[in-house]
Protein backbone atom coordinates (compact mmCIF):
# COMPACT_ATOMS: atom_id res chain seq x y z
CA UNK A 1 0.00 0.00 0.00
CA UNK A 2 3.10 2.44 -0.46
CA UNK A 3 3.69 2.38 2.84
CA UNK A 4 7.77 2.66 4.52
CA UNK A 5 7.87 0.77 7.77
CA UNK A 6 9.81 2.80 10.08
CA UNK A 7 9.70 0.44 13.41
CA UNK A 8 8.13 -3.17 14.23
CA UNK A 9 7.62 -3.90 18.01
CA UNK A 10 8.37 -0.89 19.01
CA UNK A 11 8.80 -0.39 22.51
CA UNK A 12 9.64 2.11 25.23
CA UNK A 13 9.24 3.16 28.65
CA UNK A 14 5.64 3.99 27.87
CA UNK A 15 4.20 1.31 25.89
CA UNK A 16 4.58 -0.79 22.89
CA UNK A 17 3.39 -0.60 19.39
CA UNK A 18 3.51 -3.00 16.72
CA UNK A 19 3.95 -1.45 13.90
CA UNK A 20 4.97 2.76 13.05
CA UNK A 21 4.58 3.11 9.60
CA UNK A 22 4.95 6.51 7.13
CA UNK A 23 3.13 6.78 4.07
CA UNK A 24 3.71 10.97 2.54
CA UNK A 25 2.85 13.28 5.40
CA UNK A 26 1.85 10.74 7.67
CA UNK A 27 3.04 8.62 10.54
CA UNK A 28 0.65 5.61 11.58
CA UNK A 29 1.34 3.98 14.82
CA UNK A 30 -0.55 0.82 14.31
CA UNK A 31 -1.91 -2.05 16.11
CA UNK A 32 -2.32 -5.81 14.87
CA UNK A 33 -4.96 -8.12 16.56
CA UNK A 34 -5.49 -11.68 15.76
CA UNK A 35 -8.70 -12.38 16.72
CA UNK A 36 -11.37 -15.08 15.51
CA UNK A 37 -13.90 -12.51 13.87
CA UNK A 38 -12.68 -8.83 12.57
CA UNK A 39 -15.29 -7.39 15.48
CA UNK A 40 -13.87 -9.11 17.86
CA UNK A 41 -10.66 -7.92 17.31
CA UNK A 42 -11.37 -4.37 17.05
CA UNK A 43 -13.29 -4.77 20.89
CA UNK A 44 -9.69 -6.10 22.04
CA UNK A 45 -8.18 -2.89 22.10
CA UNK A 46 -9.48 -1.21 25.32
CA UNK A 47 -9.12 2.02 26.03
CA UNK A 48 -6.44 1.62 28.61
CA UNK A 49 -4.41 -0.26 25.87
CA UNK A 50 -5.27 2.74 23.31
CA UNK A 51 -3.73 4.96 25.83
CA UNK A 52 -0.71 3.36 26.17
CA UNK A 53 -0.15 2.81 22.21
CA UNK A 54 -0.56 6.59 22.27
CA UNK A 55 2.17 7.10 25.01
CA UNK A 56 4.56 5.08 23.21
CA UNK A 57 3.73 7.12 19.73
CA UNK A 58 4.64 10.20 21.79
CA UNK A 59 7.86 8.59 22.78
CA UNK A 60 8.80 7.35 19.37
CA UNK A 61 8.16 11.11 17.89
CA UNK A 62 10.58 12.32 20.33
CA UNK A 63 13.17 10.68 19.50
CA UNK A 64 12.85 10.83 15.77
CA UNK A 65 12.23 14.41 15.17
CA UNK A 66 12.58 14.41 11.77
CA UNK A 67 8.39 12.88 11.46
CA UNK A 68 7.48 15.19 14.57
CA UNK A 69 6.18 17.43 11.43
CA UNK A 70 4.06 14.57 10.27
CA UNK A 71 0.23 14.03 10.40
CA UNK A 72 -0.42 11.59 13.27
CA UNK A 73 -2.75 8.51 12.99
CA UNK A 74 -3.81 5.20 14.88
CA UNK A 75 -4.52 2.29 12.56
CA UNK A 76 -5.54 -0.99 13.38
CA UNK A 77 -4.93 -4.45 11.15
CA UNK A 78 -7.45 -7.20 12.28
CA UNK A 79 -6.00 -10.48 10.77
CA UNK A 80 -8.78 -13.43 10.84
CA UNK A 81 -8.30 -17.08 10.27
CA UNK A 82 -8.82 -17.67 6.17
CA UNK A 83 -10.02 -14.19 5.39
CA UNK A 84 -8.32 -11.08 4.11
CA UNK A 85 -6.30 -8.41 6.75
CA UNK A 86 -8.30 -5.74 6.99
CA UNK A 87 -6.43 -2.18 7.60
CA UNK A 88 -8.58 -0.04 9.48
CA UNK A 89 -6.99 3.85 8.82
CA UNK A 90 -7.57 6.50 11.64
CA UNK A 91 -9.25 3.92 13.91
CA UNK A 92 -9.35 6.64 16.96
CA UNK A 93 -8.03 9.71 18.36
CA UNK A 94 -6.27 10.44 21.46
Amino acid sequence: RGYHILAQRYRNRFGETDIVARRGGVVAFIEVKARAGHEVALEAIATKQRRRIERSAMGFLAGYPNVVEHTVRFDVITVVPWRWPRHIIDAWRP
